[in-house]
C-alpha cells in the first residue's frame, strides 16, 4: 500500500463503519467507460458533497492490492453484472491535490507527483524502465504491470484555486494535466479509466475545456452523476425514519437542490451533521471553503446588489452560464458571479429554466450574514431597509409598511404587477432581512386553510408571530378578515409570542395621488381557549 500507487481501501472501510447512504453505482458508471474514448471523467461539486467519499470508494474497488468484495455486500454495485469484472485488478493511481500543496510548495508541485510516484511504481516493479518523460515512464509501468491504470484525482482544481493569482502556474499545472490526459499517442495505452473530482469545471482555454477529452458532469449539468450529486429525498426519508429525525425540518434546511431528472437533491455534509448532532443549524460555516461568499457579492457588476436582494427574498433570476471561464478571478458581469456561486453550492440552478435560486434555509442564513459585511452604499442601504420594514411592521406602523413595500414595487417590478403572486415577490424582496430572527414558510396550513406567508420567530427572539394575507384589488381590511375567518392563527396558539396579522393589498385603480399598496396590522387577542 503506498501513498500515491495503490492506496488501499481503508479510507473506503472508515467511512462504511459511520452511517453510509448507498452511492456505489457511481462505479457502475465508471465501469461502462473503462477502454472506452469515453474513459475520462470530471465530476465537479461543491465542497462537503461527497467528492473524497467517491474517490477512496474508487480506490477500495478497483486498487488490485486488497480485497475489498466485503465492503461492497450489500450495495447497489454488488448486483451490477460487471461487478466481479473489475473489483480489484488494477494499480490505481491516487493523487488528492489539496494534500500535494499540504506536503510541497506549489510551484514543486509537478516535480514532487513525478518524482514520488516514480519512486512508488519503481518499489513495486523494480525492472521497471525510467524514460525521460514522466508519461513514457508510466507506459513503460502500464507495461510491466500488464494492464493499465486508473487514475483518480481528488480536488483537481486546488492548484488553480491556491495559484488564482499566479497564471504561470495554472499554465504549467494544465500543460502536465494535458501531458497525461492529451496525448494521443500514450494516453490509452496508460490508462483504462480517469476519473477527476474538483469544485470547479475545468479550467477553459479560450471557449473550450483545457483538457477536452473529458467528460464533465458539473452543477450545471450533472446528467447520469445526477443522483450521486447529493443525497435525494427517498435517502433522505429513510436517514430521517432510521434516526429519528425531523423530515420537515431536513428538507427545509438543507434541501433545494434540482437537476433536470431528479427534483429535490440535499446537501450531505449538512444532513449528515444535523442527525449526529440531532440539530439543525447552519453547518455551511464549517466546511473550511476557501472562498468568500461575501467577496464575490460584493464585486461591481451592475445588477449585482439588487439580484443578491432579491434571491434572500426567495425570488429566482435568470442567468447565462455559457461564459463562465471556471476559475476565481475572470469575471466580465453579474452571470458569471452567479454562475460561480452555483459551483460552490451557494445557489441552485434550473438548467430547464436557466433561474437559480438560493436552496434552502442553511445557505439563505450565509447570504444573510455576508450581505451585512458588504461594503456598498446599494446593498447597505438595501439591508437597513428591510430591517427597518421588520421594525415598521412589529410596532403596528401601517403607513411606514405601506410605503416601503410601494417603494419596492415602483424599483424591483414595475412591469409584471398583476397578480397577487406578484404581489408575494415584492413582499419576500421587502422583507429579505428577516432571517436574524424570523423563519419565513409560505402557503403555510393553518386554520380551514393556507396562510400566505407567516414569518415564526426562532427560538430566542423576541418578536411577534406575523401572519400575512395578500389581497389583489382588495383592501386590506378584507385581508385581516380572512385570516380571522380561516382560523389561522389557531395554529400558533402554543407560541409564547404575541400574533400580529398583517394583511397587504394592492388597488391598480386607486385614485391619483393615492398610494395603491395598503397595510392593516393588528394584534391577535388570544382567547382563554387558546
Amino acid at each position: 500500500m503506498g501513498n500515491y500507487l495503490n492506496p488501499g481501501n481503508s479510507g473506503f472501510a472508515g467511512i462504511r463503519n459511520d452511517i453510509y447512504v448507498d452511492k456505489s453505482g457511481l462505479i457502475g458508471l465508471i465501469n461502462q467507460t473503462i477502454d472506452t474514448p469515453r474513459r475520462m471523467t470530471c465530476v465537479s461539486r461543491p465542497r462537503r458533497f461527497g467528492k473524497s467519499f467517491a474517490a477512496q470508494m474508487l480506490c477500495a474497488y478497483y486498487d488490485k492490492t486488497c480485497d475489498s468484495a466485503g465492503l461492497f455486500d450489500g450495495l447497489e454495485i454488488a448486483d451490477d453484472v460487471q461487478f466481479r469484472d473489475y473489483l480489484n485488478r488494477y494499480d490505481v493511481i491516487y493523487l488528492d491535490m489539496t494534500g500535494v500543496i499540504g506536503e510541497t510548495s506549489i510551484e514543486d508541485m509537478i516535480p514532487y507527483i513525478q518524482r514520488n510516484v516514480t519512486l512508488e511504481l519503481k518499489e513495486k516493479y523494480p525492472e521497471l524502465k525510467t524514460a525521460e518523460g514522466f508519461t513514457a515512464t508510466l507506459a513503460n509501468a502500464a507495461a510491466a504491470a500488464g494492464n493499465k491504470f486508473i487514475m483518480i484525482i481528488d480536488e483537481w482544481d486546488a492548484p488553480i484555486r491556491e495559484a488564482k493569482d499566479r497564471p504561470d502556474l495554472q499554465r504549467k499545472y494544465l500543460e502536465f494535466l494535458r501531458s497525461l490526459f492529451k496525448n494521443s499517442g500514450m494516453t490509452s495505452k496508460i490508462f483504462a479509466a480517469a476519473y477527476m473530482t474538483g469544485i470547479l469545471p475545468i479550467k477553459k482555454d479560450g471557449s473550450q475545456s483545457a483538457i477536452s477529452d473529458f467528460q464533465e458532469y458539473s452543477m450545471l449539468k450533472p446528467r447520469q452523476f445526477a443522483k450521486y450529486a447529493g443525497f435525494t429525498e427517498e435517502e433522505v426519508r429513510r436517514l430521517c425514519r432510521d434516526y429519528g429525525s425531523d423530515f420537515e425540518k431536513m428538507k427545509r434546511w438543507y434541501d433545494g437542490y434540482f437537476f433536470r431528472d431528479l427534483a429535490t437533491v440535499y446537501n450531505p455534509n449538512s444532513v449528515m451533521k444535523a442527525i449526529r448532532n440531532d440539530d439543525f443549524d447552519s453547518y455551511w460555516t464549517q466546511t473550511s471553503a476557501a472562498e468568500s461568499l461575501m467577496e464575490y457579492i460584493s464585486l461591481n457588476f451592475d445588477g449585482l446588489s439588487r439580484t443578491v436582494a432579491e434571491l434572500i427574498g426567495g425570488a429566482e433570476t435568470k442567468v447565462d452560464t455559457k461564459g463562465f471561464a471556471n476559475d476565481l478571478v475572470t469575471f466580465r458581469d453579474r452571470n458569471d458571479v452567479l454562475t460561480l456561486l452555483i459551483h460552490l453550492g451557494y445557489l441552485a440552478y434550473d438548467d430547464e429554466a436557466q433561474k437559480v435560486r438560493i436552496p434552502n434555509e442553511e445557505v439563505r442564513l450565509e447570504f444573510a450574514r455576508a450581505i451585512r459585511q458588504v461594503k456598498r452604499d446599494e446593498t447597505i442601504r438595501r439591508v437597513r431597509e428591510s430591517e427597518q420594514l421588520i421594525m415598521d411592521t412589529v410596532h403596528q406602523n401601517e403607513e411606514a409598511v405601506a410605503r416601503q413595500i410601494e417603494k419596492i414595487h415602483e424599483e424591483e417590478s414595475p412591469l409584471y404587477y398583476n397578480n397577487e403572486q406578484a404581489l408575494r415577490s415584492v413582499i419576500k424582496r421587502a422583507y429579505f432581512s428577516y432571517g436574524d430572527e424570523y423563519v419565513m414558510f409560505e402557503e403555510l396550513p393553518a386554520g380551514v386553510g393556507y396562510a400566505d406567508i407567516v414569518y415564526l420567530p426562532k427560538r430566542d427572539s423576541l418578536l411577534p408571530v406575523l401572519i400575512v394575507e395578500l389581497k389583489w384589488n382588495q383592501s386590506g381590511e378584507s385581508a385581516l378578515e380572512q385570516i380571522k375567518d380561516r382560523r389561522y392563527p389557531a395554529a400558533f396558539k402554543n407560541y409564547r409570542s404575541d400574533i400580529l396579522l398583517v394583511g397587504i393589498s394592492y388597488d391598480r385603480e386607486a385614485a391619483a395621488g393615492k398610494r395603491k399598496h395598503q397595510c392593516r396590522i393588528e394584534k391577535y387577542r388570544k382567547l382563554p381557549s387558546d
